[in-house]
């Protein structure tokens, strides 16, 4: 359902931080008896977070320099809250409203949003008081729970923030805002929150069919396995969620956390796209790229950004390469269970990008042969591109939609008699040689 992101430092091993602290005491002893001069340029120390992979969706580590100066890397630290506090207040504000209107120092949102408020005692009423029964999964942000709300007659997702958990005010902040801005269909919609004394819930539309995640990688029997034009109407819905963040929003916003949990599926499949707790407001102007945390999940995380922190709307292009290979494949963007080999989707997924002949090795056996071979050539084209190591070299948004509303277009007959299909493949194969 959600996000563990990892925050700060506390996502750093203790063995790690052990190391980091002798190797910055044991430079500080070495200097003493240096000039000035000296100190300075032999004064840092640079390490790196092992990225984790111990869970099924492990976390992006973050990475950063640690000084031998604990006050000055204090500071630096306070400066990163600072700017994430910024940021969502940017992220609050249109263009005609200062980020204190929207956010009280209590982390409370403003009073200049269309979602409605709840009091504590309406959601415990709409839920039950929490009942098991009505219990939908669990994520970064907390439990998600089945709601009516007697008002209006509709049922809701509730979703309850963990006060232990690894998201918190901040992020709960950051979605409300950005979904009050928000209008589009494949979006989830806010209906409202709360924000009474030291609970804090969020109210969306109900999702029925549940998330992508559980239809490609639920094994349980009452899950029906989506066919290929399923998938590829999935995928064209998403993006044009993706570009309404980019293109369409004032400010336009980065997402940060696509990933196939992410996407729930209304009537009919129509996806939308939720969690956006860890949503950052992009460069605006002359800037290329926003500085900040590492956060998200380890297997959909940019490299460049894994690297250097430098978030850009093509880190979001990456990201969504990966979803889109996740729907062409079946597999998981990190899955333990296979080989070392094939445990990482994009890294299994690249030699066999470069022969074509291998494409049909790369569909998901579920779909038993029932997809077009020009579809599924087309398809991983467009996720190949969306996974260039270059951010430059990755498409637009706009061009990744209209790429995919021409493929869920296509008519595809799933039933037609296998040897027909077999030698409209062969023709297809021919004139693509």
């Amino acid at each position: 359902m959600g996000c563990f992101p990892c925050y700060g430092d506390s996502s750093m091993k203790e063995k790690d931080k052990k190391r980091i602290n002798n190797r910055v005491r044991n430079d500080n002893q070495n200097n003493l008896g240096n000039t000035k001069n000296q100190t300075n340029n032999n004064r840092h120390v640079h390490t790196r977070d092992d990225l984790a992979q111990n869970s099924k969706e492990q976390k992006v580590s973050p990475l950063r320099d640690v000084k031998d100066e604990e006050a000055k890397d204090a500071s630096q630290r306070r400066d990163v809250k600072d700017e994430d506090a910024k940021d969502a207040s940017q992220s609050a504000s249109s263009s005609d409203a200062s980020p204190a209107e929207n956010i009280s120092g209590d982390g409370q949102p403003g009073t200049s949003f269309k979602a409605r408020t709840f009091t504590y005692d309406e959601l415990v009423e709409a839920t039950g008081r929490f009942k098991e029964e009505d219990f939908l999964g669990e994520g970064g942000f907390g439990r998600v729970y089945k709601g009516f709300l007697k008002d209006t007659g509709e049922v809701v997702a509730i979703k309850q923030l963990d006060r232990n958990g690894c998201q918190g005010i901040r992020e709960f902040v950051v979605e409300v805002l950005t979904l009050s801005m928000a209008d589009h269909p494949n979006l989830v919609k806010l209906i409202g929150y709360c924000a009474e004394g030291d609970q804090r819930l969020l109210v969306y539309e109900y999702m029925p069919l549940g998330s992508l995640e559980d239809h490609l990688h639920d094994p349980r029997n009452n899950i029906k396995r989506l066919d290929w034009s399923t998938r590829m109407k999935i995928a064209a819905g998403a993006a044009q969620g993706l570009e309404y963040l980019h293109d369409k929003m004032k400010p336009p916003v980065i997402y940060r956390d696509l990933k196939c949990s992410n996407i729930l599926l209304a009537e009919e499949y129509n996806p939308k796209l939720s969690d956006f707790g860890l949503a950052k407001v992009g460069p605006s102007g002359d800037k290329t790229h926003v500085s900040t945390r590492v956060m998200g999940t380890y297997g959909y995380c940019a490299p460049e950004y894994a690297m250097t922190g430098q978030l850009t709307f093509k880190s979001d292009i990456y990201s969504f390469g990966v979803v889109l290979l996740e729907l062409i494949t079946g597999r998981r963007a990190i899955d333990m269970t296979k080989s070392a080999a094939e445990q990482n989707l994009v890294a299994w997924a690249k030699p066999l990008f470069k022969d074509r002949k291998k494409f049909r090795e790369m569909a998901d056996p579920a779909l038993q042969g029932r997809y077009p071979t020009r579809g599924l050539y087309q398809s991983l084209a467009i996720a190949a591109m969306c996974l260039q190591e270059q951010p430059n070299l990755r498409p637009l948004i706009a061009d990744v939609v209209t790429a995919l509303n021409y493929l869920a277009s296509q008519k595809f007959n799933a039933s037609s008699p296998s040897s027909q299909r077999a030698k409209q493949e062969q023709v297809t194969e021919a004139s693509d040689e």
